[in-house]
Formats: structure tokens, sequence, C-alpha cells
């Protein structure tokens, strides 16, 4: 349960203030929820379900700050769960570029060794943008520049399983360095930022369960806010 005692249901907000006019330009959503709570994989439904010539995606966890500067063993050593731990100002600068309809190239992060890698990856402007991230209504800056708001809410037993298994699959993580930063920081970040952000969020769904109603309702809200927007 989210910290305002909701419940996670298809809990739209009757409310848009940031839609009260005409729109020319992108329509920004953000996904927020816990580590492994699910929100990828809602973000690639939408993207199937809509269309991926009308939406763009970016995750927050590209602007980790490169930390190449360090030696491997003390790239280790800080808090990825703190908010200073992205480079958002970076992040939002990228997204009023597209905004203004410009292509703007996001960096590349490896998870395995805590650097920026050379390459960059080319985002285009569409109607609509996704920001997904732990972190993203933790800074105002970022926050208030969002049209709407999803959390995805999944009980903490979940996401360990789910955090587990990613990062030892694909990020190149022992278990046991898994379930010590776990404890260490991604639990208290988790009830210091992430959870509290349930609050800010227009739409709050489970990430646990087939969410295919939940996933038709933002679907017919994303278009209805783009209907609005042309008229």
């Amino acid at each position: 349960m989210c910290t305002d005692g909701r419940t996670p249901a298809a809990l739209i907000h009757n409310h848009d203030p940031h839609m009260t006019g005409p729109r020319t330009q992108s329509l920004l959503v953000g996904v927020s929820g816990g580590s492994c709570s699910g929100k990828t994989t809602l973000v690639r439904t939408l993207i199937d379900r809509m269309g991926e010539h009308n939406i763009s995606s970016i995750e927050h966890d590209c602007y980790y700050r490169d930390l190449s500067h360090l030696s491997p063993a003390n790239r280790a050593r800080p808090n990825y769960d703190y908010p200073d731990a992205l480079e958002t100002t970076l992040l939002i600068d990228h997204l009023v570029s597209l905004r203004k309809g410009k292509s703007t190239k996001i960096p590349v992060y490896d998870f395995a060794h805590h650097v920026r890698d050379n390459a960059t990856t080319t985002v285009h402007p569409r109607e609509i943008i996704i920001v997904e991230g732990i972190l993203i209504y933790s800074v105002p800056a970022l926050r208030e520049i969002l049209d709407l708001k999803i959390y995805v809410h999944t009980d903490p037993d979940i996401r360990l399983a789910r955090r587990l298994q990613r990062d030892v699959d694909e990020r190149g993580h022992t278990v046991d360095s898994v379930l010590r930063q776990y404890i260490t920081t991604v639990r208290p970040g988790h009830i210091q930022f992430v959870e509290p952000e349930c609050e800010f969020a227009d739409i709050i769904i489970s990430g646990a369960n087939d969410n295919a109603d939940h996933i038709k309702n933002i679907a017919t809200k994303l278009n209805d806010l783009l209907l609005i927007s042309k008229k």
C-alpha cells in the first residue's frame, strides 16, 4: 500500500493542470515505482499498444554519473539509490530539446563497471515521451514538467526476487553483492525517496498482476490527452 493509504489500482485523477490549453509539444509521461516493480514492462506494453512511431522512451538509469575516475573497487561504494547519483539536470535538458522537436543523444551506462559508455543512443521526438525511473518524482524540477505521472506498486518480496535475477543474469553481479546492496541502500532508499513518490501520481497500478485492463485505461487516458492537445 502506498504511503497515503491508497491501494494500487487504476486510480486516475480528474484534474490535469498541465493540459488546460492547446499543446504543440510532446506529452511528457513519467513511470516510476520501486526497483524491478514492472516499470519497463509497462512502458514496453504501452509502446506495443500505441505504436513506437508515437512514443519515445528514456530511462533515468542512463543518467547515472560516470565514475571512471574512481578505481573499480571504489565504484561500488557510492549510494546509487540517492537522487544525487544521477545527472538529472542533463535529463531535463534533453527532455526540453525533445519537446522543441529536436532529436537528442542520451548516455549509455555500463552497470557492470559503473561508467558511461563512449557510445550514445539517439532519441527522436514523438507525440509521447515516457520517462522511466525510480527517482523521477523525487526531483521537483523534473516532476513539475511531467504531464502525467504513473506509479507502479509491487510488493518488496517480488521486487527483490526480480532484482536478484536481473542483476545476476544481466549485470554480472553476485547474489551476495545484490543482497548487500539491497539491504544497505536499495531498501532504505526506497523507503526514503521512492515510496513517498506515489502521492504525486495521477495513476497507480500494481506491477505484480495482469494489468491488461489498467494498461487499456492508461492508453485511453493518453489518447484523450493527445486529443485535447490538438483542439
